[in-house]
């Protein structure tokens, strides 16, 4: 298959996210897989932020890799990082040359095996949301002119974080809907109730609601679950809501 035919291929498949089944870990084990099929590196690993916004490992395409990316973030040093902070690509052809400048990381990415990197950020417009380092046994790799360029390696990162982000939104958009659904059903099931109790202890619909309000933060229950019991005449909470003999309440 001609190289343009396999990259067009590979943007498609890095799009397609928006799937029933989709796994977001073999989603990106797949890119970094794709990189180094496409890319003229060796490796590849790929970091994401959690939900405090600190960068996680949550891909590579060797183990070795892997245990280079945790060493990056338990040493607090290297191109992830600096790129995640910047939004920028970070590219160092010769990590040699990089020991001042990351004194732990660049002689464990030597030892490794690799002389070279390019990270790149995982963003949308103005969001980074991690980063991906590519590396590359030789300073060939790096070169734009020989093989890899940095546009091809961001523009895989790109749509690979689109089709993240676009999943995410989905995600959030359906659990949005059932919120609201629920919040629905919980709606009708106290309109019932409030109708059942100002009957039941012949006071206004107005009176009924704030009394079921005040019996929920009293006991620390939530209002729809209250209005159930109400409803299917749970006798203990019926009697807590019962109203105190006396004029007011007819």
């Amino acid at each position: 298959m001609p190289p343009q035919e396999r990259l067009a291929e590979v943007f498609v498949e890095l799009a397609d996210t928006l799937v029933l089944d989709f796994d977001l870990i073999e989603f990106l084990h797949r890119l970094a897989e794709r990189c180094v099929e496409l890319l003229d590196v060796e490796a590849v690993g790929i970091l994401l932020t959690d939900q405090a916004d600190d960068l996680q490992v949550v891909a590579a395409s060797a183990e070795q890799t892997r245990l280079l990316e945790l060493f990056q973030l338990q040493s607090r040093q290297g191109p992830c990082l600096d790129c995640f902070a910047t939004g920028r690509s970070v590219k160092v052809t010769d990590l040699a040359a990089e020991t001042a400048r990351w004194p732990v990381f660049a002689p464990a990415a030597l030892d490794a095996g690799y002389v070279g990197v390019l990270a790149l950020p995982m963003r949308l417009r103005e969001r980074v949301i991690g980063a991906m380092n590519l590396f590359t046994a030789s300073t060939v790799g790096l070169d734009a002119e020989e093989g890899i360029t940095e546009t091809l390696g961001q523009a895989m990162a790109d749509i690979a974080t689109i089709g993240i982000l676009g999943e995410r939104a989905a995600r959030e958009y359906q659990l949005l809907s059932q919120q609201l659904q629920v919040a629905l059903t919980s709606r009708v099931i106290i309109e019932q109730a409030k109708g059942m109790l100002a009957e039941r202890n012949q006071i206004s619909v107005d009176r009924a609601f704030t009394d079921l309000r005040a019996l929920a933060r009293s006991t620390n229950r939530k209002l729809a679950d209250l209005a159930q019991a109400v409803i299917d005449d749970d006798t203990a909470v019926v009697d807590s809501l019962r109203p105190p003999p006396g004029p007011g309440h007819a």
